[in-house]
């Protein structure tokens, strides 16, 4: 039996980790035409390229109880963190898992977190999560300390598009329109209680990218992580990356692609930004 275990759901863009035994729950991306299940074997490209193609409506399937019961395993200590529950119902269907498994072993520890968030700032969560277990710190302080940790994080994002979140029924189809548009580029970010707020317009990537690394210093990172998330747009990423460490040189700053479900929400072109507001 396993001492300590983190698990997440997929939007977490993380599929295996080092020093921590780590599972993941897939999401999935449903079409009337395909299926798209968010793992290690899903070729997102193919899957972007077919959503930016595709008419009709698409639609996303959270793990179900068994999914998360499966990624528990047999384990001592769980921390499970899902993406926002205002997104989906993953944080729902696990904390029914934590039930199940607690009923069958009450002696054992299930915490779930409800991140508000998706992404980047997701895996901040786990990286912190990685950290308070390598200090050998018991399950009720770990617990304490990554709920006040989350109070210092944040999420940043930019969209070229808002078609999938409009067909998904997360934003109006009149705001979705606005996206794109003469090269609109949409600035938002992740609320207090987990939905998408708007925070600009911006004519051009370019002054989307300086407003986010103004954003980003605005909330206070000064030496903190910043995890910085793109759906085939390295290029935008890269300045960004540039933009911030001019700013704040002190930062870590990491950028990886986008999976499957984040990609999803944020399409071709997209950015999402994770950073502690330190």
């Amino acid at each position: 039996m396993e001492k300590f275990k983190i698990v997440a759901d997929s939007s977490a863009d993380t599929f295996e980790i080092n020093s921590v035994p780590f599972a993941y729950a897939p999401l999935k991306i449903i079409t009337a035409q395909k299926e798209f299940t968010d793992n290690c074997d899903l070729d997102v490209k193919e899957m972007v390229e077919f959503l930016g193609s595709y008419k009709g409506k698409s639609s996303t399937s959270c793990p179900n109880p068994e999914d998360w019961l499966c990624a528990f395993g047999d384990t001592e200590n769980i921390f499970c963190v899902t993406i926002t529950a205002t997104l989906s119902g993953s944080f729902n269907a696990a904390i029914t898992a934590k039930e199940l498994y607690l009923e069958a072993h009450p002696e054992r520890n299930v915490f779930v977190i409800n991140s508000l968030s998706a992404g980047p700032e997701l895996r901040l969560i786990i990286e912190k999560l990685q950290e308070l277990i390598y200090d050998d710190l018991q399950y009720a302080e770990i617990c304490e300390k990554i709920t006040e940790y989350m109070n210092s994080t944040g999420l940043l994002f930019m969209l070229k598009s808002m078609k999938n979140l409009a067909n998904n029924g997360r934003v109006s189809p009149i705001v979705a329109k606005a996206a794109g548009l003469l090269g609109i580029r949409v600035v938002g970010k992740a609320s207090d209680v987990g939905d998408l707020e708007q925070l600009k317009k911006c004519k051009g990537e370019e002054k989307a990218l300086r407003y986010m690394a103004d954003t980003i210093k605005n909330f206070g990172c000064k030496n903190g992580k910043i995890r910085i998330a793109h759906c085939f747009n390295n290029s935008a990423a890269l300045k960004l990356k540039e933009k911030l460490k001019a700013e704040i040189p002190n930062a870590d700053i990491a950028i990886y692609n986008l999976k499957g479900l984040c990609s999803f929400y944020a399409e071709n072109g997209g950015l999402l930004i994770g950073f502690e507001k330190f």
